[in-house]
């Protein structure tokens, strides 16, 4: 019986790391039982204009990406900033099995913008009250941020006052 049991694991990870004082290299992987995925967006400070996007995509039962390097370099010149899911669509490719991809090179660009915004983070008030308060309003200010990281996820107590505005339950 135990042999009948689906397995399946995931892990998705997303880092930034500064290349240079100008360059940032932010990295997306993906592994899991069906996929072995990496998306690497270099981007120019201060334009956060992309220099280089690069990437491999393995799926056990689709077919291959074939023309993945190409697809992404169409991102070169492309400013990280806000509308970036439909210029991505737009250029990467809106078909069903590109979702994932699609995916990645915005997580990369979210990782460049969070990165950015630690400063900020680091500004917030001492005191736990004010740190509430100062994170909520943040995100209700950048709704980028929502659901891009744990403090912001759906359900977050840091996120509830605007899941409520919005009308939203904070369910997955």
């Amino acid at each position: 019986m135990a042999n009948n049991i689906v397995k399946f694991s995931r892990n998705r990870q997303t880092f930034v790391e500064a290349a240079a004082d100008d360059l940032l290299i932010s990295t997306c992987r993906l592994q899991d039982v069906f996929t072995t995925a990496e998306v690497r967006l270099t981007v120019r400070l201060p334009g956060l204009e992309i220099e280089e996007a690069v990437g491999s995509w393995r799926h056990e039962y689709w077919l291959p990406v074939a023309d993945i390097d190409a697809r992404l370099a169409k991102l070169r010149g492309v400013r990280v900033g806000s509308g970036m899911l439909k210029i991505i669509r737009g250029l990467v490719g809106e078909e069903e099995h590109l979702a994932g991809l699609v995916y990645m090179v915005e997580e990369c660009c979210h990782g460049v913008i969070l990165s950015l915004t630690r400063k900020v983070l680091l500004s917030a008030p001492d005191d736990r009250a004010g740190r509430e308060r100062f994170y909520a309003d943040m995100v209700k200010k950048s709704i980028r941020l929502y659901d891009r990281c744990a403090a912001f996820a759906k359900g977050s107590p840091l996120v509830r006052e605007l899941e409520a505005e919005r009308g939203e339950t904070g369910s997955a």
